[in-house]
């Protein structure tokens, strides 16, 4: 798998390690800005506390 995506990316190294690093701020940005907020509606808060005080 990385390979192959490794083998598809265009140019020298430096610019295909320059575009996996923005592919990867790319996806991580998506996931926290939309995947998460959507995920986090369906979980159920359990409203759990630790010790008896």
């Amino acid at each position: 798998m990385y390979g192959a995506l490794w083998r598809v990316l265009p140019g020298p190294v430096w610019l295909r390690i320059i575009i996996l690093v923005v592919l990867f701020v790319a996806v991580v940005a998506a996931l926290f800005t939309w995947v998460f907020p959507y995920v986090d509606s369906f979980i159920v808060d359990q409203n759990v506390t630790v010790g008896d005080e």
